[in-house]
């Protein structure tokens, strides 16, 4: 893909100027950008909607959205980069790319190997299964054909449940299909990814149903009000840093439901945290409150 860069000579030069809020950023700041091409922010693509895709010339999806605006009041402009997610935290790391988004979950072991920014949404995951099934526990999925993405943090607590026969896929197309086919019973993948497919496609006869257990030993399976986040290298704090700041003034002004609504992300649970407070002391400062919508 080529890369992506703001509409007109006018806007480039004002996004050139203009730092967090529309106003000159410091050169230091930009300075301490750590990036692959110097004023390009290298965006991984893995392709799901309603995450974060790049069409003509812009990225799009929920957190697409949210990081073009974000690129460009820092001043940068995009270049997407595609890839499969199972490479993705790697290519971060490697300096391949810069940043990684799109329904990518806070967990304390990536806050251990990257500089996670403040949260873009918050999500519950479940079950995806017919809709005759009605499924929603841990114990539905016992002794079952369970599909899940490559690379997925709640992997091991998946497969710690009694019976179940994985599959692992690279897309989630993919695995939506073998459900539907029958070649698998169940999916536990990305819900917005898999909500948005199934409002794409009512003749499936697909649900899915969030886990109604929030079983402590399955707190990445079940737990309430996770975090979707950005990922990037942990020498480029300045510019998660940043991201952060401008995450934050888009839940302040509640543009982040305005952009949801584009998306089919309309149910509070997308914009309520949990209620442990579980990054404060980890990778954020004890004081730390997670973003919310005021109105």
């Amino acid at each position: 893909m080529k890369t992506v860069r703001l509409a007109g000579m006018a806007a480039i030069a004002l996004a050139l100027l203009a730092g967090p809020g529309g106003l000159p950023a410091a050169a230091d700041d930009a300075a301490a950008f750590k990036l692959v091409e110097p004023g390009t922010l290298s965006v991984a693509i893995t392709g799901d909607m309603p995450g974060l895709v790049a069409r003509d010339g812009r990225l799009v999806g929920y957190d697409g959205e949210i990081l073009q605006l974000a690129a460009e009041h820092l001043g940068l402009a995009i270049k997407p980069v595609p890839m499969e997610w199972s490479g993705a935290i790697a290519a971060v790391q490697t300096g391949r790319v810069d940043i990684i988004g799109g329904n990518v979950a806070w967990t304390e072991q990536r806050a251990g190997t990257l500089s996670l920014t403040d949260p873009s949404g918050y999500f519950q995951n479940g079950i995806t299964a017919p809709t005759t099934t009605g499924w929603h526990s841990l114990a539905n999925l016992e002794d079952m054909k369970v599909g899940s993405m490559t690379g997925f943090s709640f992997l091991p607590e998946l497969r710690r449940i009694k019976g179940l026969e994985l599959s692992l896929y690279d897309s989630s197309d993919a695995a939506l299909r073998d459900l539907v086919t029958g070649r698998i019973q169940a999916l536990v993948g990305d819900p917005p990814v898999i909500d948005y497919a199934i409002s794409k496609n009512p003749d499936w006869g697909l649900a899915n149903l969030p886990f109604t257990d929030n079983n402590p030993e399955f707190p990445l399976l079940t737990g309430i009000g996770r975090q979707y986040v950005f990922g990037l290298s942990k020498d480029n704090k300045a510019l998660s840093d940043a991201i952060s700041g401008e995450i934050r003034k888009l839940w302040e002004s509640c543009e982040v439901k305005v952009i949801g609504k584009k998306y089919g992300n309309v149910s509070e649970a997308n914009y309520t945290p949990s209620p442990q407070n579980f990054r404060a002391g980890v990778d954020r400062p004890a004081d730390w409150k997670p973003p919310v919508c005021a109105r």
